[in-house]
């Protein structure tokens, strides 16, 4: 059952028909490690990670969540509690260097054997929810590598709006995923346009 959101708690269970959208914990080293290891999962990002990698990756997470309230959060398969990746909104830990802070990113990774089957399209419309209805954010980014077109895919289904190309300030001049697009959900666009 999930328990009710209030001003001090602001990181919730969040159920749907499929999946349990929850807090990271300390048994989630495990499915992260694996995620993060495997190259087709990592092809839009600078490298694939070590374990200790992904280590300190979870409790940057698990300090987020303490700071913030909320973070990318796991994904987990209802009923077996089988982890599956994580989506969720993050406010990013380098925004002094993006032109278009302050903001608060939605984003999502997801173990390649659970590709194609919708999952991170029902976590990130929960996600969208959560923070443009119960958080009152007055706006949610989200942006990836110009090549990465099933990321860009996934924000256009969610009824993003793409604003601009950018270089992504953490990457070295002439890195091949420096160019990057960003998308954009303004609270008004949300409840204007029915993305509930």
């Amino acid at each position: 059952m999930s328990k009710p959101v209030t001003e001090i708690d602001r990181c919730p269970r969040i159920e749907t028909e499929r999946l349990v959208l929850r807090k990271w914990e300390e048994r989630d080293l495990d499915g992260l490690a694996e995620l993060n290891a495997d190259p087709r999962v990592m092809e839009f990002y600078p490298s694939v990670l070590s374990r200790a990698e992904s280590e300190k990756m979870l409790a940057r997470y698990m300090d987020a969540q303490q700071q913030y309230g909320f973070c990318f959060s796991v994904i987990t398969q209802k009923g077996s509690g089988r982890f599956l990746g994580y989506c969720g909104l993050k406010v990013p830990g380098y925004q002094q260097h993006l032109s278009f802070a302050p903001c608060v990113e939605i984003g999502w990774r997801l173990l390649h054997c659970e590709w194609g089957k919708g999952i991170a399209t029902e976590a990130a419309q929960m996600w969208l929810r959560f923070g443009l209805e119960t958080l009152q954010l007055n706006e949610i980014v989200s942006f990836t590598p110009v090549q990465n077109s099933p990321s860009e895919k996934l924000m256009q289904r969610l009824g993003m709006v793409c604003v601009e190309e950018f270089e992504h300030p953490m990457l070295e001049d002439g890195h091949r995923l420096k160019r990057q697009v960003l998308y954009k959900m303004t609270r008004q666009r949300y409840l204007g346009q029915g993305y509930d």
